[in-house]
């Protein structure tokens, strides 16, 4: 923690650009549009697992980016630097975390995955802590289902993808389906998703009460919160110092009402 104040949301929102979670982030403007390419065209890496249920255009996908995210809106502008709104993100960590703190009060089944394990794993792992500490279910998978040359592991409660003995970078969605047919399976329930890329897409489409965070080149997570599929999109960078989103966690865990003294 640097010491920034998670109950003034300008100071919050200049320490988002500061830490390069927002404002000027590392992907580049080029690598933004290519993904919205690649995510119409189907690429397995990109589209998440999201059902469509209309066709989309480059240009109506480009603009919800724009919306939702806050790239930077000159179609013109092919290469070097993009952006994330600050003021995006924060808004949609507010909605993010009073969805997550309505399902912990609710004595949800929750699961967590994640396809960024080397920047956001942290962030799962102190939700569940708390999730837990406040009465929901972490929801348990039976580890060592095989996928693409790797298992799934499940470590400090959040499920991920284990390739060659490392945790592995996944956007896939088959992972999640793995998951959940085995779920299916065993009878075990799964109220609510906490999760990001394919995982989250996944869940979303299959139904399930889904909230993620997504990078300015993930467009499939904002589609599917558009298309009523995921509940909440948030914008940001995932692959930053996992110590960078200490203050993201507080101020979810606040306005989920899942801090000591923090306003429900």
């Amino acid at each position: 923690m640097d010491g920034t104040d998670i109950h003034d949301e300008a100071a919050f929102a200049a320490y988002l650009d500061r830490a390069r979670i927002t404002g000027e982030v590392g992907t580049p403007r080029q690598d933004n549009l290519a993904h919205i390419e690649g995510f119409l065209a189907g690429n397995e890496h990109l589209e998440f697992g999201v059902e469509l249920t209309r066709r989309w255009s480059r240009e109506e996908v480009f603009e919800l980016m724009v919306d939702r995210v806050g790239l930077h809106p000159d179609p013109a502008h092919a290469h070097g630097q993009d952006t994330i709104s600050a003021d995006r993100c924060v808004a949609a960590l507010t909605r993010y975390a009073r969805r997550f703190g309505e399902a912990v009060r609710a004595g949800s089944a929750i699961l967590f995955a994640t396809g960024h394990p080397a920047g956001l794993f942290p962030v799962y792992q102190h939700l569940a802590e708390a999730a837990r500490r406040h009465g929901a279910w972490v929801v348990g998978i039976e580890e060592g289902i095989r996928f693409d040359g790797g298992d799934l592991r499940q470590i400090n409660d959040v499920v991920m993808f284990q390739q060659y003995g490392s945790l592995a970078h996944t956007h896939l969605p088959e992972p999640m389906r793995l998951v959940l047919a085995q779920l299916r399976e065993a009878g075990a329930p799964v109220d609510f998703v906490v999760a990001d890329h394919g995982w989250a897409g996944a869940a979303a489409s299959a139904g399930l009460p889904t909230i993620g965070i997504a990078d300015c080149n993930d467009p499939g997570l904002f589609v599917s919160e558009a298309q009523g599929q995921l509940e909440v999109a948030v914008p940001m960078d995932d692959n930053v110092l996992p110590h960078l989103y200490d203050p993201v966690t507080e101020f979810v865990l606040d306005r989920a009402g899942l801090l000591v003294g923090s306003a429900v």
